[in-house]
């Protein structure tokens, strides 16, 4: 990361009750909150190239980076707990990331701006449900490979619970007039390949993101959904490609 600023950031939170770490790339411009892969790290941004992928971005100025880490091995995929205490850790990790993530982002941005959103398969759910929750705070994402229902943590098991912690679930319903007009204004690229693992017996980035492109065009959502090719995979190295092209149309 030569002649990139780079920070590394640790606290207790108090949302969690455990140490949240994260790091920030760059010095100043849109800021925008980097989820990672579904049970990630916060460092595996820079480690499977994405970080790099997005330097000219950062070394213009023009975005500033926070990759955020996750709770998913105690929330979404701990099988070992019923799925309402699962929710409840998410809720916890929403806790942490609304009035301690979020802040910190504005702080050391220097500016109260409405953050983006981003993240790739299970990062990809976090960034699009934040947006669609807290469209007050974030004002545009960057979904690659999503998932957005609950297939992928309950199957085909069904808690009430889940239910306004999924896109597919709560948006086909909302009719918040305020809500929907912010969702309306902002700037939504979903994007999917159709290669190898995109589906599988556990989940169905392809199916999810159809379906929210279908509520999304039934509550007059303006959005960018982008289905890319058969030779299209799961995978980084193709997300590498993805993130700075979608990042040029919104910043």
């Amino acid at each position: 990361m030569s002649s990139l600023e780079v920070e590394y950031k640790k606290w207790w939170s108090p949302a969690l009750g455990r140490e949240m770490e994260l790091k920030v790339y760059g010095r100043a411009g849109k800021p925008v909150l980097v989820f990672p892969s579904g049970g990630g790290r916060f460092f595996e941004y820079e480690d499977f190239g994405m970080v790099e992928a997005c330097r000219p971005f950062l070394e213009t100025g023009r975005v500033q980076l926070f990759t955020v880490d996750s709770v998913d091995k105690e929330s979404w995929f701990n099988h070992s707990i019923p799925l309402a205490d699962r929710v409840r850790r998410h809720e916890r990790y929403e806790k942490y990331v609304m009035e301690e993530a979020v802040p910190y982002v504005h702080d050391r941005n220097g500016s109260t701006a409405a953050l983006l959103t981003t993240g790739c398969s299970g990062g990809g759910y976090h960034a699009a449900n934040f947006l669609f929750k807290h469209p007050d705070v974030f004002d545009a994402t960057i979904a690659l490979s999503g998932l957005y229902g609950p297939k992928f943590t309950a199957g085909d098991r069904w808690d009430d619970s889940l239910y306004f912690h999924f896109p597919l679930c709560y948006l086909p319903n909302l009719e918040d007039p305020r809500l929907l007009a912010l969702i309306r204004r902002a700037k939504i690229i979903l994007c999917v390949g159709q290669g190898n693992w995109e589906t599988c017996a556990d989940y169905d980035c392809i199916g999810d993101t159809r379906a929210l492109k279908e509520v999304l065009d039934a509550k007059g959502i303006p959005a960018w959904v982008d289905f890319w090719g058969h030779d299209v995979d799961h995978e980084w190295a193709w997300w590498r490609r993805q993130m700075p092209y979608f990042l040029s149309h919104v910043v």
